[in-house]
């Protein structure tokens, strides 16, 4: 996305998505997805996603082809206290699908509520086709309206139709400058029912990650028996 791009990814705001096709909508009954907060203790797993994009997933995610060194960069200056990163993992434990709220304060009376947030969203190649994408904004959403925020703003190529697509889908403005996109989505107040289903999601995506971790464990004892020759415990 040019100079602005670099200057976005400087300032450690979130652009675009790496989802390089639109999925056909699923059902909302099939389509939860566990999604867990991330903090500063995850940056070696955040840092480990995004550099095993490739090329063109890293175009698309940040606006150009960013190399290594910038991407180190931009995952040493999230700021975990004041943003949200929340992401998808798999039964391995392994990230494949990693979000990014990066919040504006108000210029208004009450500076320390934010007004707007800006959204990005990268997902690995094995995990495409499932929906991820739209779920991660679809949380995101949800978190930024509980904090009070009352816009959303996505930054994305004019060629990531993916992006463009889950944007559109929510209702959001879409404003095409050349090779850029910006759109915004208006957000609701956070009612009752708002803050309840954000709740319901972090518990339960915390509890996914627990189950898989315990699995994982399990499977690593399994296979270290295995290997010296001990039979698995009943």
């Amino acid at each position: 996305m040019g100079d602005t791009s670099s200057e976005i990814a400087q300032d450690n705001s979130p652009v675009g998505t790496t989802a390089q096709a639109p999925q056909p909508a699923r059902p909302r009954a099939f389509g939860w997805v566990p999604i867990r907060s991330l903090s500063a203790r995850h940056r070696p797993r955040i840092l480990a996603h995004l550099l095993a994009l490739d090329v063109n997933d890293r175009y698309l995610r940040f606006g150009y082809a960013a190399a290594d060194d910038q991407i180190r960069r931009y995952v040493e200056r999230i700021a975990f206290e004041r943003d949200e990163v929340f992401g998808v993992f798999n039964r391995r434990l392994d990230l494949i699908a990693l979000a990014h709220l990066a919040y504006e304060p108000s210029v208004d009376a009450e500076p320390e509520r934010p007004s707007t947030a800006e959204f990005g969203v990268s997902v690995a190649v094995r995990g495409r086709g499932r929906g991820y994408g739209a779920r991660l904004f679809d949380h995101a959403v949800l978190r930024a309206r509980n904090r009070g925020v009352d816009t959303i703003v996505i930054h994305a190529l004019s060629e990531n139709a993916a992006m463009l697509r889950i944007v559109g889908n929510a209702g959001a403005t879409i404003e095409r400058t050349g090779v850029d996109a910006e759109a915004h989505l208006r957000l609701p107040p956070e009612n009752f029912a708002s803050i309840m289903a954000g709740m319901v999601e972090q518990q339960l995506g915390e509890l996914d990650y627990q189950f898989k971790q315990g699995a994982r464990r399990r499977d690593t004892v399994l296979e270290i028996g295995a290997r010296n020759g001990d039979s698995p415990p009943p």
